[in-house]
């Protein structure tokens, strides 16, 4: 078990390495962003550049090199009138320093529109604790609401009970997840005026931040909670009309008992590493939720990183998605094993 868990560990490092080379090589080829404000500040930022290896600061052109990226002629920056020219890096060259600067000196980089000049790692930790907050929550709340109403459904099998749930769940299963956080948005906000019509400032009272979690996290509970609800029924279902089962009620097994000691147990075995793989679904999902509701979260900084053409926070930004799912990936894989004591993955088969 131990030998595969290390596997598992390993083989999530190599992928995660994979992706995000891919993706910094890949976003290298897009145009480079030059940063907003004064020139002052344009200065910092290319200095800053030429400081992480991406680009090439000169006091004399390199026509080698080809067209510079900008130049400090004409410009009053300095009183001895030195001029600099900066040349973009080939594109390995950029990559071979930003390697190093994460694994020397843990450098993502630098923001270049949303907060010039401004570490990208400390931009995400800022936003990181709102997003895990939200999907936190969404995650403890859907889950138990839907398992029960799947085992609900599943002990009125065939009945009006579970007809009315089992609609329920396919018509907010079927409603995209904006549609239902504008719809919460209207009535909660404009018809009701109960809760904000956007994430409460940090400078809010106490109670009204309590308030703004009370819509995204709906927004997201109801497609879990429908999740839920439809594996957890299907999967009880199946349990329930199984030879074993039959066999325990035969030896004197109330209904009860044989839901309780061997359905739900067993039915459990798939539902339990689900959760994990939902909350992977809800933390991609939370983007458009984001940018409806202005939370100052990862979701919404990955599209204003995206818009604004802010390489450095995209880079780090999908870096915290890649790990936060190779993570929960690595742990579904090995929840199997400690949930059902039947698999050994990585053992022997001395059959």
């Amino acid at each position: 078990m131990w030998k595969y868990v290390v596997k598992r560990i390993l083989l999530a490092f190599v992928t995660a390495f994979i992706i995000l080379s891919a993706t910094f090589l890949l976003m290298k080829l897009l145009p480079f962003k030059e940063p907003v404000g004064f020139p002052v500040d344009k200065f910092r930022f290319y200095v800053d550049q030429a400081i992480q290896g991406f680009v090439i600061q000169s006091d004399k052109p390199i026509n080698e090199l080809g067209n510079w990226l900008w130049t400090t002629e004409g410009t009053s920056l300095f009183d001895d009138g030195t001029v600099y020219y900066f040349y973009k890096r080939p594109i390995f060259e950029q990559y071979g320093h930003w390697l190093w600067n994460i694994v020397s000196e843990w450098n993502w980089g630098t923001s270049t529109s949303i907060q010039v000049n401004a570490s990208a790692i400390n931009i995400i930790a800022t936003r990181l604790p709102v997003s895990m907050g939200i999907n936190i929550i969404s995650v403890l709340i859907s889950v138990p609401f839907g398992i029960a109403l799947g085992i609900w459904a599943a002990l009125k099998k065939n009945t009006p009970t579970d007809h009315i749930i089992s609609t329920l769940i396919m018509i907010f299963i079927s409603v995209p997840s904006f549609i239902v956080i504008s719809l919460l948005l209207k009535w909660f906000t404009i018809d009701l005026r109960w809760l904000p019509w956007e994430w409460p400032s940090a400078a809010a009272e106490t109670s009204k931040k309590a308030l703004g979690y009370i819509i995204p996290v709906l927004a997201l509970s109801f497609g879990s909670i429908c999740g839920y609800c439809r594996f957890t029924r299907a999967e009880l279902c199946e349990v329930m009309s199984s030879d074993y089962l039959l066999l325990a009620r035969t030896k004197g097994l109330t209904k009860k008992q044989c839901i309780v000691r061997h359905a739900l147990r067993n039915a459990m075995v798939p539902i339990v590493p689900s959760i994990l793989s939902e909350f992977i679904g809800i933390l991609s999902g939370s983007m458009i939720l984001e940018n409806l509701y202005n939370i100052p979260g990862i979701g919404s900084l990955f599209v204003n990183a995206i818009n604004s053409e802010d390489y450095s926070v995209l880079m780090v930004d999908m870096a915290m998605f890649t790990v936060v799912s190779l993570v929960a990936s690595v742990f579904l894989d090995i929840s199997y094993g400690f949930i059902d004591p039947r698999i050994r993955m990585g053992a022997k088969n001395n059959g």
